[in-house]
């Protein structure tokens, strides 16, 4: 029990130290951005600065998010306060939108009715601080990689928001590879403003900003809203701990297995088990409490593991079969011995 309750603590301090890395990088570049925005006239560059401002703000909601959900189990929340990570992220993923988002989207639509004058020393101005901004946010995404691994040989934006598990961790990853992106854009429209005078360059820098604001705020949210209305655990580990269960040299079959993040360290496990015949009640209950103990050695994060013992019928029991050909390695039956034991 303390190697489980060590692994948490352990990744709630690392998390605060991505999520402080992120706000004070954060900080620093909206000042910077807002600065050039407002001596160069550019609205890219006053989006970009937007766009900073949402990420700090959500930040803070990260940060809270990580004190709130250390809450020890009570009496109207049984199963603790993990979920408050996912409600916080959904927070920061309409702050993305509004904040961000939104005021690209604005500033954008001004500067295309409106043409601004540009000097040579808002240009100058405007391109160092992209260039702090640029190693700034890479510093903060080398960190949140640094943390979630996993997440490189994800595939996209969806495989990326769905292997980082750590809400706090997601949402940093998220903004940092879109604050990027931002600058890149941001860098290529007053580029452009500076080769043609078109100030229409810097205008459709800033709306394209808005709009990857916007789909990573959609993106985010859906993934928080899963999470708090009961996503089940990630897939590789339900079939981890169906081939488990099916190993135990008792279990007959396992008739239904149900999972629940309640948590990024918090899931809740769920299974229907059909024991061999000629078990009494004892022995029953003695092959429960070992699988419980066993499985939660192996995986820390099952905090709730419920067993119920029932008569697999036929439509379960050949589901059971499905589900573990879908399997991979080959399940076979361990020949006298459990794998638990």
């Amino acid at each position: 029990m303390s190697e489980h309750r060590a692994r948490p603590a352990e990744g709630h301090r690392s998390t605060l130290v991505t999520i402080v890395v992120a706000l004070a990088a954060n900080l620093v570049i909206a000042v910077a951005k807002a600065v050039a925005g407002l001596i160069a006239s550019s609205p890219a560059m006053l989006s970009e600065a937007a766009h900073s401002v949402a990420d700090s703000l959500n930040e803070v909601f990260l940060i809270a998010s990580l004190r709130r959900s250390k809450r020890a189990p009570d009496r109207e929340h049984p199963f603790g306060y993990g979920k408050e990570r996912f409600f916080w992220s959904l927070l920061a993923a309409v702050g993305i939108f509004v904040t961000g988002g939104c005021f690209s989207f604005f500033q954008g639509l001004q500067a295309w009715r409106h043409s601004e004058a540009e000097t040579h020393t808002g240009y100058l101005v405007s391109f160092a601080v992209l260039g702090f901004s640029l190693l700034a946010e890479s510093t903060s995404l080398a960190r949140a990689l640094f943390q979630a691994p996993e997440v490189r040989t994800g595939q996209g934006l969806s495989s990326l928001l769905r292997a980082a598990g750590d809400p706090a961790v997601r949402t940093v990853l998220a903004e940092d590879a879109t604050a990027l992106a931002g600058v890149l854009l941001a860098a290529a429209g007053l580029g452009l403003h500076a080769l043609t005078g078109d100030s229409r360059w810097e205008a459709g820098a800033s709306l394209a900003i808005g709009l990857l604001l916007v789909f990573v705020a959609y993106r985010l949210g859906r993934q928080a809203e899963h999470e708090l209305i009961g996503q089940a655990a990630d897939p590789h580990l339900q079939g981890e701990l169906r081939a488990f269960l099916h190993r135990e040299a008792d279990v007959d079959t396992v008739a239904e297995l149900l999972t629940m993040q309640l948590g990024p360290d918090s899931t809740l496990l769920a299974a229907r088990l059909d024991i061999h015949p000629g078990r009494d009640s004892e022995e029953v209950e003695e092959i429960c409490m070992r699988i419980r103990e066993a499985m939660r050695k192996r995986w820390p994060q099952l905090d709730h593991v419920f067993l119920d013992i029932t008569d697999a019928s036929p439509e379960q029991r050949s589901r059971a079969e499905g589900e573990l050909k879908r399997l991979p390695g080959g399940l076979t039956r361990p020949s006298s011995t459990s794998e638990v034991r």
